[in-house]
């Protein structure tokens, strides 16, 4: 912690960043008394009228070209008008949802994405330009600097000691990426403070302590916002003279669960009352932001006791015939109550069924009912029963749905905390960050705690299985370093490494250094740090060095983890992978393939050796003999072969690459098993590194280029290993391609195509270069659209019956509604998908390849911005069961639901090696 001669800035600064809408407090400490003040963030509230109002909406809008004048959106600070945060934004992007982005908080924390790409506003509009997560915060927090220094021109926010609140339950990413977002919009000095624990510093400036509060009571801290359930258990402890401490001593699981779920609650209740006809996204889009509006109204004290709610007429337009619905307020407040706070027992535990909200893409919370987290939360630490109950958020500025959870909790548990007031709950979180500001100099009482869980580091053992040790305490405090000094541990040099990280907020006695089994139970997978450590000096024949393992939590919140060399000086800094988060959400118990048993050296060096010689440019053979001689030498099937195994012989392979230039043989030999070995490109540990690798050789093309077999084994290879390909790696690899193909389909019929864009694909490399281009998962809409126009012109035309199961097969990948690894911000648009869809049953196909790709256009989600209309889904059905569509496909069409294991090699065009699934 600073020193308070390190601190000088006139003011600390707490901003909370909030889902919905966000804040700023401040404290002169200048002044007597210290009084937290909130500061009034001047934003655009209608085009032309600038006012300073408490709270600065957390939307972004993108205005179209000329929709505004530019007069409109100027700013106190700005004249530019790009684009609009703010209120004017939340309006305005109300009607005109497509260039609205909203819970970016949301977004921060979500794993089943890469957080930082740009995919906000979810399902925009036609050429609005995008923005990620981490850019959308940083665009509030700078317009909240703009106006602070516009407010306050000596002491600019930059130069003020800033705190910045995140929830209890964000993980290391999302903190990672706030932080860059706060530095990037220039603030350099802040640092993180849990939400909670800011909502109770308000409530500690103002109270102190309850009366009859006493040692050895407990808090619940019940924080529910626009995106998050957060939920924290407070002790309270004796004091310095005579007064009392505050210690947390427990947070709960990430919830994507809160205001925004209310919302999408009322959308469909509405949609209900309008008959149960399903609306259309644009105008579903409308409906969710007017039912915020009304739930904003509806919670307010002294609320109406209705409001009406207008929404567009139906179809695309949204002018004339507009429809409008009547809200009851008693009514929303029913749904609800009944809805979010239903009725629990003790012992209940949420349901892990699959969430029907699913039409933003983000993994909301599976279980609505807010009452069984919390019974489950008080359960797994010791069935507390806290004497007190801090109500914090949105959610809670309706007395009905307090009373209502109470009462709830009282039935199931016989428990009846005393209610600790709270006045502001909309400004609480910023108030106590800038009262943590104050704590930090010295002044005022600060709660302990520390870290919220136990960090734990998967480490291999001798017998081949995989255990943790604990590498961070729960308790333990910012700026303390943890050193693992009776615990060393061998690290490969020059390969690559991944160290798999697990969190826990249940397991807080754990001590640093214990090794422990991964209990699945209590043990949640984190992003895993990925690296590769370069020995300086080589020293032959040295594969591991010893290395000891320190780690710390930071002043601002954040943790480091380094590697030290025993006996040496030097150290590594491990950095988390942002993009490993992507893979977070898979259950631990899913991650076969790096567990898939003991990979006997023996295999691994017999293999070695087969392929140092089918591969020694003085030996000839047969193009495909290498994987029958692995399977000779191993007496195991290749469809047998682990990822571990697989993995080694690839880095057996990699630096053999130079037997490319000797022959055609040994080039398809060579790309043949490695695209083998790597597929599909992710899902074991650093096949990021390994892909990184094989992507060198890219440049280099086609050795022998002139050979067709080389050609199309080098199409086999990239759409092998395509899933661990970056989305720019993806377009550089697909943008010759399509030139070539464009030229050739899109060239009036008996003209011949330029001569430098001259078309050379024969028949079995057309088919290979078609499935390649299927397999490109993270190409942007825009370009997967093109390609899918490609493909149906193609099948279209008269007598182009060459390579037709191949760009059949690649038309259902490119315009599937459920990827098979690819993120959901590139899925094509429904109307496309349906169009295609359409396009493909007039073709009078009736091969396998057309039902499945039938099915991959029109499967259903759940997701009305994915799926197709009924009426076309029902034709796709009708056209499967006259051709004799197998019942699986038609239930994947009528119902949805995940791929099995065979469905899924035919998605990916092969087998997959055992214990890898593809997401679909």
């Amino acid at each position: 912690m600073k020193n308070d001669s390190e601190i000088s800035s006139r003011f600390v600064v707490g901003i909370d960043l909030g889902t919905t809408n966000s804040a700023v407090a401040f404290i002169d400490m200048e002044q007597e008394g210290f009084e937290a003040t909130v500061f009034p963030v001047h934003q655009l509230v209608a085009p032309g009228t600038v006012e300073a109002r408490d709270s600065l909406p957390s939307f972004h809008y993108e205005p179209a070209k000329g929709e505004f004048e530019a007069e409109a959106l100027t700013l106190p600070w700005s004249s530019e008008g790009k684009s609009v945060v703010g209120v004017l934004a939340r309006e305005h992007g109300a009607a005109v949802p497509g260039r609205l982005a909203v819970s970016a908080k949301s977004w921060l924390s979500h794993g089943g994405v890469d957080r930082n790409a740009a995919l906000l506003p979810w399902h925009g509009a036609e050429r609005v330009h995008k923005i990620s997560p981490g850019e959308a915060s940083r665009r509030y927090l700078e317009h909240i600097r703009h106006a602070w220094d516009h407010a306050h021109p000596e002491q600019p926010l930059a130069e003020q000691d800033v705190v910045l609140t995140v929830p209890a339950s964000f993980d290391e990413v999302a903190r990672e990426l706030t932080v860059d977002a706060a530095r990037n919009a220039g603030l350099p000095k802040l640092c993180l403070l849990e939400e909670p624990q800011a909502a109770f510093y308000a409530w500690m400036r103002e109270h102190r302590q309850a009366e009859g509060m006493q040692t050895g009571q407990s808090i619940l801290v019940c924080d529910i916002g626009g995106g998050t359930t957060d939920l924290t258990l407070i002790e309270v402890e004796d004091g310095k003279d005579e007064t009392l401490a505050y210690r947390r001593v427990a947070v709960g699981e990430h919830l994507l669960l809160g205001g925004d779920n209310l919302d999408l609650a009322l959308a469909h209740h509405i949609e209900e009352k309008m008959g149960g006809e399903k609306l259309s996204p644009a105008v579903w889009s409308v409906l969710v932001r007017r039912c915020q509006q009304a739930k904003e109204t509806l919670l307010q004290p002294n609320a109406p006791e209705n409001c009406t709610i207008h929404l567009p007429a139906r179809g695309r337009s949204v002018v004339g015939g507009s429809r409008q619905v009547e809200l009851e307020r008693d009514e929303a407040l029913r749904l609800l109550a009944e809805g979010f706070l239903p009725e629990a027992a003790e012992g209940d535990k949420p349901e892990l069924r699959q969430s029907g909200f699913q039409e933003f893409g983000l993994p909301y919370a599976p279980d609505a009912a807010i009452t069984r987290y919390v019974t489950t939360f008080l359960a797994e630490h010791g069935n507390a029963r806290p004497d007190y109950i801090l109500f914090n958020g949105g959610f809670f500025e309706s007395a009905v749905l307090r009373d209502r959870l109470l009462s709830v909790l009282a039935k199931a548990l016989g428990w009846e905390p005393h209610v600790l007031r709270a006045d502001r709950l909309d400004l609480a979180v910023a108030y106590g960050a800038a009262e943590y500001g104050r704590v930090r100099r010295g002044q005022g009482t600060r709660i302990t705690g520390g870290l919220a869980r136990t960090y734990y580091l998967g480490v291999g053992q001798d017998n081949g299985e995989t255990a943790s040790v604990c590498l961070l305490p729960a308790g333990l405090e910012e700026g303390e370093t943890v050193e693992l000094a009776d615990r060393t541990f061998q690290l490969q040099i020059r390969k690559p490494v991944e160290f798999p990280l697990y969190t826990s907020s249940t397991r807080t006695t754990d001590k640093p250094g214990d090794l422990l089994a991964i209990d699945e139970e209590s043990m949640r997978p984190m992003p895993s740090i990925k690296t590769v450590v370069n020995s300086g000096k080589k020293k032959k024949g040295a594969e591991t060095i010893n290395v000891q393992v320190h780690a710390r939590l930071t002043e601002i919140g954040t943790i480091e983890v380094w590697l030290a060399e025993k006996g040496g000086n030097r150290e590594w800094r491990l950095q988390f992978d942002a993009r490993a988060a992507t893979q977070t959400e898979r259950a631990v118990e899913e991650d076969t393939a790096n567990r898939a048993g003991l990979v006997d050296e023996s295999l691994v060096e017999t293999g070695a050796a087969v392929i140092q010689s089918a591969l020694d440019p003085k030996r000839t053979g047969e193009p495909n003999a290498l994987l029958k001689q692995l399977e000779a030498a191993t007496g195991m099937d290749r469809g047998d072969w682990p990822p571990a195994l697989l993995r080694r012989w690839f880095e057996e392979t990699l630096p053999l690459a130079t037997c490319r230039q000797a022959s055609a043989v040994l080039e398809s030999r060579w790309l043949n098993l490695a695209g083998y070995a790597l597929r599909p490109g992710y899902g074991f540990a650093a096949d990021d590194w390994r892909v990184g690798n094989a992507w060198l050789m890219k440049q280099d093309g086609v050795a022998n280029h002139r050979n067709e077999m080389c050609r199309a084994e080098w199409w086999i290879f990239w759409r092998r290993i395509a899933g661990g390909l970056t989305e720019n790696q993806q377009v550089e690899l697909s943008g010759p391609i399509i030139k070539m193909w464009s030229s050739r389909i899109l060239n009036p019929a008996g003209q011949k195509p330029p001569k430098q864009n001259s078309f050379q694909f024969g028949d079995h490399e057309s088919a290979e270069v078609w499935r390649l281009l299927g397999s490109l998962e993270r190409l942007p809409a825009t370009k997967k659209v093109l390609l899918g126009e490609l493909l149906l012109t193609w099948l279209e035309r008269k007598g182009a019956k060459i390579s037709n199961g191949a760009a059949v097969w690649a038309l259902g990948r490119i315009g599937a509604r459920v990827p098979a690894y690819g993120p959901l911000n590139t899925v094509v648009p429904a109307e496309k998908a349906e169009e295609w869809a359409l396009r493909l049953m007039a073709l009078r196909d009736a091969t396998k390849e057309s039902a499945f790709a039938l099915m991959h256009l029109s499967r259903c989600t759940g997701d009305r911005y994915r799926d197709l209309p009924e009426e076309s889904r029902e034709k796709a059905l009708a056209w499967l069961k006259e051709h004799k569509a197998s019942e699986r496909l038609l239930e994947l069409v009528r119902d949805g639901s995940l791929l099995d294991a065979e469905e899924q090699d035919r998605a990916f065009g092969e087998a997959l090696p055992p214990g890898l699934h593809l997401a679909g």
